[in-house]
């Protein structure tokens, strides 16, 4: 699916109408440069999972856990060096905790996944347009 956002707000909307029926256990997959509205997106999905918090992007944190009736686990990979980083901080329990896993920067820890996460691409059109690219995980 692709979409063409004009706003902040509708990357918001866009990431909340994904997130509302994302089943635990999946892991998003995010790509896109510096600015382009990842964070706005995971926003997005806390909402449209139930979540009442305040969505920050983890750069210098790694991961922001977001909890209530589900659970959403938003992770920074922008500092990090690769995947083996990732599994030193603990990658496989949280995995193992079944919440939805949204990973920014993912092209930096592409070893950690198991190609069933799906792929968000975030690319900017213009200052204020973006174009949302949701790939569905891969099944065998």
């Amino acid at each position: 699916m692709t979409y063409i956002s004009k706003s902040e707000q509708e990357t918001e909307r866009i990431g909340s109408e994904f997130a509302a029926s994302l089943p635990g256990g999946t892991v998003v997959a995010m790509y896109g440069d510096l600015g382009a509205g990842k964070t706005a997106f995971v926003r997005g999905m806390a909402r449209g999972m139930g979540l009442d918090c305040r969505v920050s992007s983890p750069t210098f944190t790694i991961v922001n856990e977001y909890l209530g009736q589900r659970e959403l686990i938003h992770f920074d990979m922008y500092r990090l060096s690769d995947a083996d980083e990732l599994f030193d901080i603990g990658w496989e329990d949280y995995l193992n905790r079944g919440a939805v896993c949204a990973v920014e920067w993912s092209e930096k820890v592409q070893d950690a996944f198991f190609g069933d996460e799906i792929t968000v691409r975030i690319e900017k059109l213009s200052d204020t347009e973006r174009k949302i690219t949701i790939e569905e995980a891969k099944t065998c």
